[in-house]
């Protein structure tokens, strides 16, 4: 069937730009709320998925969404503007988005704006921009981040959200009528049918007229009932993911340096050794622990019981962004510490029991000299 994009408008949309960043150990997300109230005076609101019961999906502990006004984002074709909102995580992460409304725009327009959205942000004004929008953040939420460090880390995320088109539609008409590989891949040259096939592969529908479709770094959402409960799940996924690459390359510089500890302790010598060793041990254990609740944080911070669609997209969202292969790797590498923590509390306790025996030793001899003296 051939497509009639012309035909087919987006009466209503939005195009949804995330950027994500690690910023903290973690965040008081109660503090923060009563902070930003404090000092910015705008809104603040716990998240919580608008249509789905909250025994179906809940978050683990709902984050923090603060208002940061209207902006203006300039395009090719003139500015537009756009809301921006920033969602605090307790495990530390700031999820800032900026939206843009659509309204009466051709498909092939549509696809180009969110082009045009994607490349606006990524340039070196936006970039500022982004920085700006998080120190706003950073100094209305003040002594609310715990143990805050700079962000090195971030994700990106867009999405194109319909809500409704100048016709009803179903997904089927949608995919016969629509050339969704512009929008997803953001290519204007003509991709192969294999490429085109891998982009269209995690597709999802519920209902016959509502379509989520998901790549690496963007998502097609058509939404004719106005709800966001895709695009907070595809938000909490990316959260999930920046969260455990900062895991994964803290063990990654945290691994060496303990190898190079472990050599030092043990060229040193055996009676102070003792101490040091346990001292190791002790940071090993706190660091294994430190870790291993956060990462519980990260896991736990999005639960689906009962809605099957959901947990379908929120499941190929993990996937796909390669979620669970950068949880073994922290898990791997939390398993090495592990084992040179017990390795070495293992040593610091033969060092303590070799060390008692030779005081035992020493007393006995110091027993029979006294008795061959007297």
């Amino acid at each position: 069937m051939a497509r009639d994009e012309a035909t087919l408008d987006v009466s209503v949309g939005t195009i949804v730009a995330y950027r994500l960043f690690d910023i903290a150990f973690a965040i008081d997300l109660g503090k923060a709320e009563e902070t930003w109230a404090r000092t910015v005076r705008t809104g603040s609101s716990r998240g919580r998925l608008t249509t789905t019961p909250a025994k179906a999906v809940a978050f683990g502990v709902p984050p923090v969404t603060l208002e940061l006004g209207t902006l203006t984002l300039s395009l090719a074709d003139g500015p537009v503007h756009t809301t921006a909102t920033a969602r605090l995580f307790d495990f530390g992460v700031v999820s800032i988005a900026l939206r843009v409304p659509v309204t009466n725009l051709s498909w092939t327009a549509f696809s180009q704006r969110l082009n045009a959205v994607d490349r606006a942000v990524g340039l070196a004004p936006a970039t500022g921009l982004w920085t700006e929008l998080l120190d706003r953040v950073r100094q209305g939420v003040g002594d609310a981040l715990i143990r805050p460090m700079p962000s090195t880390l971030e994700e990106d995320y867009l999405i194109g959200v319909a809500h409704a088109f100048s016709e009803a539609v179903t997904a089927e008409v949608l995919l016969a009528r629509l050339d969704l590989v512009p929008l997803l891949s953001g290519e204007q040259r003509t991709l192969s049918d294999g490429a085109r096939r891998d982009l269209l592969r995690h597709r999802y529908s519920y209902y016959t007229d509502d379509m989520v479709v998901l790549t690496w770094d963007r998502a097609f959402v058509y939404e004719p009932r106005g709800d966001s409960d895709v695009t907070d799940v595809l938000e909490v996924a990316n959260a999930q993911l920046l969260e455990m690459r900062y895991y994964d390359e803290l063990l990654d510089a945290e691994l060496p340096r303990m190898y190079d500890l472990v050599e030092a302790t043990r060229r040193r010598w055996a009676l102070p050794g003792t101490k040091r060793f346990a001292n190791l041990a002790y940071r090993l254990y706190t660091l294994v622990a430190e870790v291993t609740e956060l990462t519980e944080k990260v896991d736990n911070a999005l639960q689906v019981t009962e809605d099957v669609y959901l947990a379908r997209i929120y499941a190929a969202a993990l996937e796909l962004f390669r979620v669970a292969t950068v949880s073994a790797a922290v898990d791997r590498k939390l398993s090495i510490i592990r084992d040179t923590y017990a390795a070495l509390y293992d040593e610091a306790s033969s060092s303590r029991s070799g060390l008692l025996e030779v005081i035992i030793v020493v007393l006995i001899l110091v027993e029979i000299l006294l008795a061959l003296i007297r």
